[in-house]
């Protein structure tokens, strides 16, 4: 049976302000102070919101930036791409595609095949760390870190 993935108003009141703020108003956290700006465990990180897997600690690097970066999303369907044109700036806003979180924003700067960095607020994630995937219901990734 699939997971199914959807915002729901209990998921919003469990959220601190500051993950509010950044999930359902956009904003972003001060770089260098979020949770997972420097965590490189193995595992995948969720939406805080919805639970929809976004990105894999495998495609996670140190951008020096101050915000988890990514190379690309675990599962594409799952991400959105929008067109931000706030602060005076062209960016393409990251979104969650069921939970409608506001993630961060995705930049041409990154290393590897496509070049991309998901610069991405701990603030809207939820880490599931390898060792509780298939407990937390998400065993289908177990294979990401096989030989690990």
């Amino acid at each position: 049976m699939a997971n199914t993935y959807q915002k729901t108003g209990a998921a919003i009141e469990t959220l601190t302000p500051e993950q509010f703020h950044v999930t359902q108003e956009s904003g972003t956290e001060r770089a260098f102070t979020g949770e997972y700006w420097d965590h490189f465990a193995d595992g995948i990180y969720v939406d805080i919101v919805s639970g929809e897997p976004l990105f894999s600690s495998k495609d996670k690097f140190s951008a020096h930036c101050g915000w988890p970066s990514f190379t690309r999303p675990l599962e594409d369907e799952h991400v959105k791409e929008l067109t931000d044109t706030s602060h005076g700036m062209r960016r393409v806003e990251v979104r969650s595609k069921h939970g409608d979180s506001h993630l961060g924003h995705v930049f041409d700067d990154g290393p590897g095949e496509n070049g991309l960095r998901y610069c991405i607020n701990s603030a809207s994630l939820r880490f599931i760390p390898k060792a509780e995937l298939e407990k937390q219901g998400y065993g289908e990734y177990l294979k990401l870190f096989e030989g690990n």
